[in-house]
């Protein structure tokens, strides 16, 4: 029985599931990316309405309504590719020049965002490989890298602005994610019913 229900769960059905899975993780990592700015605030004496701009740091448009599932999945999985390599940067960078102390909350909450975040790509990279959508090539950072010779308060303000990104890709993952298993199932009818018709002309 369990075979068979097994066996079953494939197709639109099975990424529908993923897509499910994917959205609650982005409800996760996005619960904790609210705790690590919050905690980096206070560990660096920051408002929180402390402003850092509007402009984004990863490189790749909002997925919009006008893009099919393909599209918008490729823009989502790209974007939070470049989420990750910046925070594994941002990271590197802060215990280089802002760490050696005593590994406390914030350092276990920045682990923790970083593990969701690896959670959340390997859903997604599942739900675009089930689209057909093309591979996603390691994005260039250096770009976005800050500069060595910068003050430390740049150095903090980057890495605030890198956790704001990857705070902002996950709310904007969990809109779409949510959203994904009604598109994929009326795609799923279309597709349908674009066989019916070609049956029922060939005859």
């Amino acid at each position: 029985m369990a075979d068979r229900r097994t066996r079953g769960m494939t197709g639109s059905g099975q990424n529908r599931t993923t897509a499910a899975r994917a959205a609650a993780i982005a409800e996760q990592l996005h619960y904790e990316c609210t705790i690590l700015l919050e905690l980096f605030r206070k560990r660096e004496s920051l408002f929180s309405d402390f402003a850092v701009g509007d402009g984004r740091l990863v490189s790749v448009p909002s997925p919009s309504s006008q893009l099919d599932t393909k599209d918008k999945l490729w823009c989502l999985h790209s974007a939070l590719l470049q989420c990750r390599g910046l925070l594994e940067r941002a990271m590197s960078r802060e215990e280089e020049e802002l760490g050696g102390g005593e590994k406390g909350e914030y350092e276990s909450q920045g682990k923790l965002v970083r593990e969701r975040l690896s959670l959340l790509l390997g859903c997604t990279g599942e739900l675009l490989k089930a689209a057909d959508g093309s591979v996603v090539l390691t994005p260039n950072l250096d770009s976005l890298e800050i500069d060595r010779s910068t003050s430390l308060f740049e150095l903090k303000l980057w890495i605030y602005r890198v956790f704001k990104e990857v705070d902002y890709w996950s709310q904007t993952a969990i809109t779409m994610l949510q959203a994904l298993p009604a598109v994929t199932a009326k795609e799923v009818g279309r597709t349908a019913a674009g066989s019916r018709r070609r049956r029922s002309l060939r005859r």
